[in-house]
C-alpha cells in the first residue's frame, strides 16, 4: 500500500505539470513542470522525501527499460536515418558530453566545492 501511495503522489505531481503546461504558454514539456513542482515540494518540505523515496528509487532502477521502445522506433526508421547517420552520431556525442560537463559543473557549484587544477 505504501508504494501505491507514493506512486499516486508522483502521478498527481505529473498531473499538475500537465495542467500547468496547458495554462502557461511556454515551449517547455509538461514533465519539466512536474519535475520543478516535485523539486520545490521536496525542497520546501511540503512533501517529505520519505513520502516518495522508495518508489522514486524503483523508477530510477527501471529507467533503462523505458528507452527500449525509442530504440525499436529508431530501428524502424533505419532507412531514413542511414543517409544522415554520421551527423546524428556526432551531434549526439557532442551534446551528451556538453550536457554532462554542464551538469557536473552546476552540481559542483551548487555544492560549493572548490575546483582543483591537479
Amino acid at each position: 500500500m505504501k508504494y501505491l501511495k507514493q506512486f499516486s503522489i508522483i502521478l498527481f505531481i505529473s498531473l499538475l505539470g500537465e495542467i500547468l503546461h496547458s495554462i502557461v504558454p511556454l515551449p517547455m514539456p509538461a514533465s519539466i513542470y512536474g519535475l520543478a513542482i516535485l523539486f520545490t515540494a521536496l525542497s520546501t518540505g511540503i512533501i517529505p522525501l520519505e513520502e516518495v523515496r522508495e518508489t522514486g528509487r524503483f523508477l530510477i532502477e527501471v529507467m533503462p527499460l523505458m528507452f527500449i521502445p525509442a530504440a525499436v522506433g529508431l530501428l524502424g526508421a533505419y532507412h531514413t536515418l542511414m543517409p544522415v547517420l554520421v551527423p546524428y552520431v556526432v551531434i549526439t556525442l557532442v551534446s551528451t558530453l556538453l550536457v554532462m560537463l554542464v551538469a557536473g559543473r552546476v552540481t559542483q557549484a551548487m555544492k560549493g566545492e572548490e575546483q582543483t587544477n591537479e
